[in-house]
C-alpha cells in the first residue's frame, strides 16, 4: 500500500510540474504585462487595476473548467485511450511548435501615418475605465494553445477531485502572473513600481516578440516530444 501510494505521489508530483511548465511559458504575454503598467498610471489605478486582473482571472478558470471538461467527456484519461491522448499530445505541440515558428518569423508591420488604425486592446486601453478594464482582462486573457496545454496535462491524467480544483487553480494563478504581480508590487511601493515597469516595458516593446516566438517554441518541442514517444510506446 505504501509503495502504491508513493507511486501515486511521484505521478501526481510529475503531473503537476508539466502543468506548471506550460503555464508559466503561457503567461509570457508582453501584451498582459504593458496593459497592466498603462492601468497602473492611470487616474484610479488600484480600481482598474483590479478589474483588469478580475477579468483575466474569470477569462482563464472559466477556459480552463472548459477544457477539462471537455477532454474529459471525451475520456482521454482512461488507460484505453493511450493512443489518442498521446495523438492529442503530438497535434497540440506541432500546432504550437508551428505558431511558435511563424511569430519569430513574422516581422511587425511599421504603423502607417497616414491610417492610424488601433486595435481592439489599443481602443480598450486608450480609455482605461474600470469596464473597459475588465473586458480588456477578457480580451488579452482569452485561452492561448499554451493555456490548453497546461490543462490538458490534468485532464488527461486520471487524478481526483480535489486534485483538479488545486491544478487547475495554481495553472490559472500563474497564466495571470503579469497581472497580479505588477498589481502587488504596486499596493507596497506604488512610485518604484511604475518606474520600474516604464523601464522593463521598454524593453519588452523591442524584444516580446521574441520572447512569445521563444516560449511557444519550447512549449510545442516538449509536447511534440511527449506526443511523439507516448505513441511509440517508449512511454
Amino acid at each position: 500500500g505504501g509503495q502504491a501510494r508513493g507511486a501515486s505521489t511521484a505521478g501526481l508530483a510529475v503531473l503537476l510540474v508539466q502543468a506548471v511548465g506550460f503555464a508559466l511559458l503561457a503567461a509570457l504575454s508582453p501584451t498582459a504585462l504593458l496593459v497592466a503598467a498603462v492601468y497602473l498610471g492611470s487616474a484610479n489605478p488600484r480600481r482598474t487595476a483590479l478589474l483588469y486582473l478580475a477579468g483575466a482571472l474569470v477569462m482563464s478558470g472559466s477556459m480552463a473548467v472548459v477544457v477539462l471538461l471537455v477532454l474529459r467527456a471525451g475520456h482521454f484519461e482512461l488507460p484505453s485511450h493511450h493512443q489518442t491522448r498521446y495523438g492529442l499530445r503530438l497535434a497540440l505541440g506541432l500546432l504550437i511548435l508551428a505558431i511558435g515558428l511563424v511569430v519569430q518569423r513574422r516581422k511587425p508591420k511599421p504603423p502607417d501615418p497616414d491610417n492610424p488604425k488601433q486595435g481592439f486592446v489599443s481602443r480598450l486601453v486608450a480609455s482605461p475605465a474600470p469596464l473597459a478594464a475588465f473586458a480588456s482582462g477578457i480580451v488579452i486573457f482569452s485561452p492561448s494553445v499554451t493555456f490548453i496545454a497546461a490543462v490538458q496535462v490534468i485532464a488527461t491524467a486520471r487524478t481526483s477531485v480535489a486534485v483538479d480544483v488545486f491544478a487547475l487553480g495554481l495553472i490559472v494563478v500563474i497564466n495571470v502572473m503579469f497581472v497580479w504581480l505588477p498589481f502587488a508590487s504596486y499596493l507596497f511601493r506604488p512610485d518604484a513600481t511604475t518606474r520600474r515597469l516604464k523601464s522593463f516595458n521598454a524593453w519588452l516593446r523591442s524584444n516580446g516578440r521574441l520572447l512569445l516566438a521563444g516560449g511557444m517554441i519550447v512549449a510545442g518541442l516538449l509536447l511534440t516530444l511527449d506526443g511523439t514517444l507516448g505513441l511509440t510506446g517508449v512511454v
